[in-house]
């Protein structure tokens, strides 16, 4: 199936490339000339403009854009409406808030172009890994458009099957999902990254007091020198705490076990504040994301053991390089 790919950064270019390899054809822009000529190496077909882009996409067109969100996706994909036609989709695969979704999507729908949401994790790692795709539209678009999720998303892989989960009862344990109608994809996402905050955070602060037992403030009864990368080793085989985060915090520690490469400034993309929103028109208690997100906010002042730990781990499973120390 043919794709185009509008934005060819870390994770664009990655998605173009495991697309690629599948035998999807890819037609692929970037306002960096240099990311259009490195995949048009590898087989793409590039364009130097969207008009160039837009007229190289067979009818009906899939447009995918995978540009930082906010006004970068608003304006990208309104450009692409311009020069799109009835029948064609345009797929944002960025984070982008799920209200601003209906808002376009409505928009498309007048110039008859489908509009899908398709909330994407996996980040640096996903081209090998595959992508855990969350996605929300019109059902005619999505459906059409599922020989480009099938190969983006993981797959069952080594992962058994859920005790008393059906056979091919649908395509979420092959790692991607139809959630709803447009806004829905981001939706699950926004929550998916809110969580994510919120196991983060409480794997930095156990670390934290991991490290802090050694200090002078602790009776020297109860004080311990304690071997962070294999405490983070040990919890990978078999504890019920095991997970990929802790798999890249061992791996951070393991390379630098006092992380003294990172500052602790811990940014937050949207999704995290976008879902305590969420808790709150819904009247939903949400204690322990909201701590989260605030502890992202107050590392900016003043930084911990456990902020650089969350900054490992952003860095880790998504390439994010954090602001260096008075940045």
């Amino acid at each position: 199936m043919q794709l185009g790919m509008v934005g060819l950064g870390k994770m664009g270019a990655n998605m173009v490339r495991r697309l690629m390899k599948d035998g999807h054809q890819c037609v692929v822009f970037d306002m960096n000339a240099e990311n259009v000529k490195s995949l048009e190496g590898g087989g793409a077909a590039g364009a130097t403009s969207l008009d160039e882009f837009v007229k190289k996409l067979a009818k009906p067109r899939a447009a995918w854009v995978m540009v930082p969100s906010g006004d970068a996706t608003e304006k990208t994909v309104m450009a692409l409406a311009e020069r799109m036609e009835k029948g064609d989709t345009i797929i944002d695969g960025g984070n982008s808030y799920f209200k601003d979704d209906v808002r376009r999507a409505k928009a498309l729908k007048a110039k008859g172009i489908h509009y899908v949401d398709a909330g994407t994790s996996g980040g640096v790692w996903g081209i090998d890994r595959g992508y855990c795709l969350m996605i929300g539209g019109p059902r005619e678009a999505v459906e059409r458009l599922d020989p480009i999720f099938k190969t983006l998303a993981p797959g069952m892989g080594s992962i058994p099957r859920t005790p008393g989960r059906k056979p091919n009862f649908g395509s979420a344990e092959q790692g991607y999902l139809h959630c709803g109608p447009s806004g829905a994809g981001h939706f699950v996402k926004m929550v998916h990254n809110g969580i994510e905050y919120g196991v983060m955070e409480a794997y930095a602060e156990g670390f934290d007091i991991l490290k802090n037992t050694s200090e002078n403030e602790v009776s020297e009864d109860y004080r311990y020198d304690l071997n962070l990368p294999e405490i983070a080793e040990v919890w990978r085989r078999g504890s019920v705490i095991s997970s990929w985060l802790l798999d890249l915090t061992a791996q951070a520690l393991i390379e630098n076990p006092t992380l003294s490469e990172y500052t602790g400034f811990v940014h937050d993309s949207g999704e995290g504040r976008w879902t305590v929103l969420a808790a709150v028109e819904e009247a939903v208690p949400a204690e322990i994301l909201t701590a989260a997100l605030y502890a992202r906010f107050r590392s900016r002042r003043d930084h911990t053991f456990a902020e650089k730990v969350l900054s490992a781990m952003r860095q880790k499973f998504g390439g994010h390089v954090e602001q260096k120390a008075g940045g």
